[in-house]
């Protein structure tokens, strides 16, 4: 896998790049056929080495959806980082934010891994 490409192009567009599946997959696994839950897994793994995340958190293994990529040291991506934190915390029943999320149903269904 070599994702400097897809390293540049976020660094380029200031630290954030909205990116189809297929694009990701051509530069993850070309070969493949399909994208599987195990290579998102990888791909996030891979993504995560280079300083980047991606939102939604859970990489989608249609390749017709797209995702934004972020730096991960960005103050945009350490928003994403601390959401998602909450969004686990959410999840688990020990929000310190009860009902945070009531209000963005969306938000959790993107933050959550």
């Amino acid at each position: 896998m070599d994702f400097t490409v897809i390293a540049h192009a976020v660094e380029v567009d200031h630290g954030i790049k909205r990116l189809s599946m297929r694009f990701i997959k051509k530069y993850a696994a070309p070969e493949r056929q399909r994208l599987s839950v195990e290579l998102c897994e990888e791909i996030s793994k891979e993504l995560d080495k280079l300083g980047l995340i991606t939102l939604p958190r859970r990489l989608p293994t249609s390749e017709n959806a797209f995702v934004f990529v972020i730096e991960k040291d960005s103050a945009l991506g350490q928003t994403v980082a601390v959401a998602s934190a909450l969004a686990a915390l959410d999840k688990l029943g020990q929000s310190p934010l009860p009902r945070l999320f009531d209000n963005y149903t969306e938000a959790r269904a993107q933050l959550t891994s």
